[in-house]
């Protein structure tokens, strides 16, 4: 991973419902960069994501992260049955809805203006990676980490080229459904890459995490994600 200096500030811009709070994380020299939205897992805004926001401006990019709990006062969870209900509390529709005021917000920045938007999220945040994009024609690459499917009639709309995480042991999203990610793929006519990681728990990329944490899975997780985003935001 690139080691380089970079700006880190807390910004917000008025979202549907409330204000939205987020972390940017940035190259320090200015110039015109694409963007890279990082979304949440369920605990939240936490420093985990706000480290991997960091690794992505460390590699060129504009990096955000709202706070798709602002509607519910910018929480934070430590542990499961608070992070479940706050997860619960939160709509897809609303949470996509605040994710396309951060696509205004960013659109609106003088060094984002113009510039390639990706999108990737963890848990939760891959549920939102991988919906957003069939939802809206501003992203231009994606890479969900094992979140929830969308219906056949989604992906059919899916408007960017995708990298999709999964682990062979999730106890979460079923397998099922990742096959048929796999499957409507190529089906729609879609560009992306569906890959499963033998031995590996939810949440593998989360190196905060020793229960489920993989080092080997992340790694390569990682440079899939850095190459696709290369490719697509970059060029």
């Amino acid at each position: 991973m690139a080691q380089a200096q970079i700006l880190e500030r807390e910004v917000s811009f008025a979202g549907p419902a409330c204000t939205v709070n987020a972390f940017c994380a940035e190259p320090p020299d200015g110039a015109p960069r694409p963007a890279v939205i990082v979304v949440q897992e369920w605990w939240g805004l936490n420093p985990n994501i706000k480290d991997i926001a960091g690794r992505f401006a460390r590699e060129g990019y504009v990096a955000v992260a709202p706070d798709l709990y602002s509607r519910q006062g910018h929480k934070v969870a430590t542990d499961p049955n608070t992070a479940a209900q706050l997860m619960g509390g939160l709509k897809k529709e609303d949470g996509i809805a605040d994710l396309k005021a951060t696509l205004a917000w960013i659109r609106g920045q003088k060094r984002t203006h113009g510039m390639k938007i990706g999108i990737t999220g963890f848990c939760m945040g891959g549920t939102y990676a991988m919906l957003l994009p069939c939802e809206s024609s501003e992203i231009a690459a994606a890479a969900p980490f094992y979140g929830e499917i969308p219906a056949d009639d989604k992906i059919a709309q899916l408007g960017c080229p995708i990298f999709y995480a999964y682990d062979e042991n999730d106890g979460w999203i079923q397998r099922k459904d990742v096959d048929r990610l796999a499957a409507d793929l190529k089906k729609f006519h879609k560009s992306g890459e569906v890959k499963i990681y033998p031995g590996c728990s939810h949440g593998f990329f989360n190196d905060t995490r020793p229960d489920v944490y993989n080092a080997a899975a992340a790694k390569d997780a990682w440079e899939h994600t850095l190459a696709l985003f290369k490719k697509h935001l970059k060029s």
